[in-house]
């Protein structure tokens, strides 16, 4: 039998390559209505630039139908359908693969050489709690989000600054945010040396503010080459004081000595160079213009200052009703604390306030209300909050609170089974090697192959049929998921400009669909059903699937900082 992990960019490049020289044609299909009759498709129009009006070559007909490689997933057939060229895959073979090595595609695959280090930058952890405006939050949550996918990846990861507010590690602490904290001021002496002789023929005899060393000028630096792109033309002048020295030489501290944990499994020594770090600032919109200067300053106070710096912008948080500057993180979190309190106890019923183990659920459903708010959306755009009970409903499908309920009916399905195993109903859980996986095919093939032997493709593809689910919730969920990590860990820092692009919003997505489609599933199909023992092979098959399911939602939440929950 095959091994090595299935991919999905894999089996699209070996496609694309069948198809001969050109641009990538096929795509993956992602919904159920699409997936009763293929997995893959290459559309007509794109097949008619590719080969004119002449119909698909039969060598590459006979390529794609006989597709190989590491990570292709086997193929059944290939047919011409008016949609276009539609592959459909082995898909017993595929469940069999995948099941048979859960672990492989719910661990985040690690590239074969480390990244570059990574020094994440979040201005916003110098204030205090209380002071936190939630556009602040969101770059908070930002950074704790990137930092922790990046790391996946095998990049070595340096949060600054170390956070040094009384309050803030235990509200840190609260939000399940990963930040160190500070033990010293890093020294500034050689910045202030620096600062002094740039002052000496520049601002003689001028008045300052209080507090302000001097007066900087910055619009020299614009005017070099790989400096000026990307920053604002009206950055002129600078006021440099004790406080923003303390920043530069927090940030140089991190640039020049990494933490020894960051090279457990990397091959990277940890004294190379200034040039293999990447240093990106996690700003809100607000904190932009200042960290433009900050950036400018550093560059002319320090020769081995890295040459690449690079913003990620998180946009503006809007709440609905009031200006979203008028609540800080703080009472926010308070707001869906009791939100979430409130709800739980018009379910449940009763005083759960005093609970231990209903404080720590209160305390993870208002975490994950909070992240899946602040991060679904993707970080460069407007942020629409709306502050009200809803949003912390198990029943609607696009909270945090949703996503924790699945996980919660995930754990009770298996703690039932371990249950009624114990009480002598179920029999242990067998190898995974002696498992039937083609009990999985959905219901509706069969009826489907009927339908078409009996009247046209057109009329059944217009009157679909509802799916069982089991492809969709592998084929979407467990078997893209370690591409989908890769992606999101993608930083564009070598194109040229100031700003800088992530997909941190890509996790919560994905976690909201696969809720979704695991709770349209759980819905449907009884999955502990009779104790009869001609039905085991089907519930074991059907767990087997539930078990990579639960770990993919495991290691996504864990992405987010959010330990499951096993009840709700």
């Amino acid at each position: 039998m095959a091994t090595g992990r299935l991919g999905v960019g894999e089996t699209l490049g070996a496609l694309n390559a069948a198809l001969g020289p050109g641009g990538p044609v096929w795509f993956k299909e992602t919904r159920a209505r699409h997936l009763r009759v293929r997995d893959f498709l290459a559309p007509r129009q794109a097949l008619r630039a590719r080969f004119g009006n002449e119909q698909v070559p039969e060598h590459v007909f006979h390529a794609v139908a006989s597709l190989q490689g590491p990570g292709v997933a086997p193929v059944l057939r290939c047919a011409p359908t008016p949609a276009g060229l539609a592959l459909q895959l082995q898909r017993p073979a595929v469940f069999q693969r995948v099941l048979g090595s859960v672990a492989s595609y719910a661990t985040p695959t690690r590239p074969a050489s480390p990244g570059p280090r990574v020094v994440l930058h979040c201005p916003a952890l110098r204030c205090s709690p209380d002071a936190l405006r939630l556009s602040q939050l969101r770059a908070v949550l930002v950074a704790d989000h990137l930092a922790r996918t990046l790391r996946t990846q095998g990049m070595c990861v340096h949060l600054v600054p170390a956070v040094r507010d009384p309050h803030m590690p235990t509200f840190l602490q609260k939000l399940r945010v990963d930040w160190p904290t500070a033990s010293a001021r890093a020294s500034t002496e050689t910045l202030k040396s620096r600062v002094l002789a740039e002052l000496t023929s520049l601002h003689d005899g001028e008045t300052l503010p209080p507090g302000v060393l001097g007066r900087l000028c910055l619009k020299d630096l614009l005017e070099e080459q790989g400096h000026r792109a990307g920053y604002d033309p009206s950055v002129d002048n600078c006021l440099v004081t004790e406080d923003l020295l303390s920043v530069l030489a927090e940030l140089q501290e991190a640039v020049q000595h990494w933490p020894e944990d960051n090279y457990q499994s990397l091959t990277v020594a940890p004294d190379a160079g200034v040039d293999s770090c990447i240093v990106v600032h996690v700003v809100s919109c607000e904190e932009e213009f200042q960290q433009q200067k900050l950036d400018l300053l550093w560059w002319k106070l320090d020769d081995q200052a890295p040459l690449r710096q690079k913003h990620l912008v998180c946009g503006p948080v809007k709440v609905a009703g009031a200006p979203g500057t008028l609540m800080t993180a703080s009472e926010y979190y308070e707001s869906r604390h009791t939100q979430v309190c409130k709800a739980s106890a018009l379910k449940h019923g009763g005083s759960l306030a005093q609970d231990p183990a209903w404080i720590e659920i209160f305390g993870v459903l208002s975490v994950a209300t909070i992240k899946f708010e602040m991060l679904s959306t993707a970080p460069q755009s407007q942020l629409h909050l709306a502050l009200t009970d809803s949003s912390i409903s198990t029943k609607g499908t696009k909270s945090g609170t949703f996503v924790m309920y699945n996980c919660a009916r995930l754990a009770t399905l298996f703690e039932g089974y371990k249950r009624c195993m114990e009480q002598g109903l179920y029999p242990t859980f067998p190898p995974v090697s002696s498992l039937d996986f083609s009990l999985l095919q959905d219901e509706v093939s069969a009826l489907l192959e009927y339908l078409t032997q009996a009247v046209p493709l057109d009329f059944a593809s217009q009157h679909p049929c509802t799916p069982q689910g089991e492809w969709l919730l592998l084929f979407n969920s467990v078997l893209p998921f370690s591409d989908l990590l890769s992606q999101t860990a993608v930083l564009t820092c070598i194109s040229p400009g100031l700003r800088v692009t992530a997909h941190t919003e890509m996790v919560c997505k994905f976690l909201i669909q696969l809720s979704m489609d695991f709770s349209s599933y759980y819905n449907r199909i009884h999955v502990l059903g009779e104790p009869r023992p001609h039905l085991f092979g089907q519930m074991f098959a059907r767990l087997q699937l539930l078990k990579a399911v639960r770990e993919i939602l495991h290691t996504g939440l864990a992405m987010l900082g959010i330990p499951p929950l096993n009840h709700i």
